[in-house]
């Protein structure tokens, strides 16, 4: 797959400060000489693609809430059903499967402390399964943008 010289400003672009704004895409598409829709469109057709897994900001989550790294051990048989039910539940981001004996590992976030033990304790309930729960001791910032080098590509 070719990407265009706006494909590849508007990846270059926006790895990092995606503005937040009540209308990102429009800021975006006037820094690249584009319309909002081109934006849309483009980011839509980069992820159906899977040149892009995900569109959107990533926040400090100390400054806004409260979240943890949680797991829970779930029948193989159920895995599916288990998933479904965590990803249902609000706050969740980053569900996935890992080979462990705890092997459905999510973040959930919310507000504040208190409303996210209560969101881990109802979902506790309705998966009749313990959550093991991993709050952040220390925290890393990984920069994961990236020069590309558009001309080595294929």
């Amino acid at each position: 797959m070719r990407l265009d010289a706006a494909d590849r400003q508007l990846i270059d672009r926006y790895q990092r400060d995606l503005p937040v704004c009540e209308r990102p895409y429009q800021e975006m598409a006037e820094t690249l000489g584009l319309t909002e829709d081109e934006v849309i469109t483009r980011l839509c057709r980069l992820q159906e693609q899977q040149v892009l897994s995900r569109v959107g900001p990533v926040f400090e989550h100390s400054r806004a809430g409260a979240s943890l790294l949680a797991a829970v051990a779930a029948p193989e048989a159920q895995m599916d059903l288990v998933a479904a039910r965590i990803n249902r539940a609000p706050g969740v981001n980053h569900n996935y499967a890992r080979e462990h004996t705890y092997n459905l590992w999510f973040v959930m976030t919310a507000p504040d402390e208190d409303t996210l033990d209560e969101r881990l304790d109802e979902l506790e309930q309705q998966l009749k399964l313990p959550i093991l729960r991993l709050p952040m001791v220390e925290g890393y910032h990984i920069d994961l943008g990236f020069a590309i080098d558009w001309e080595a590509l294929p």
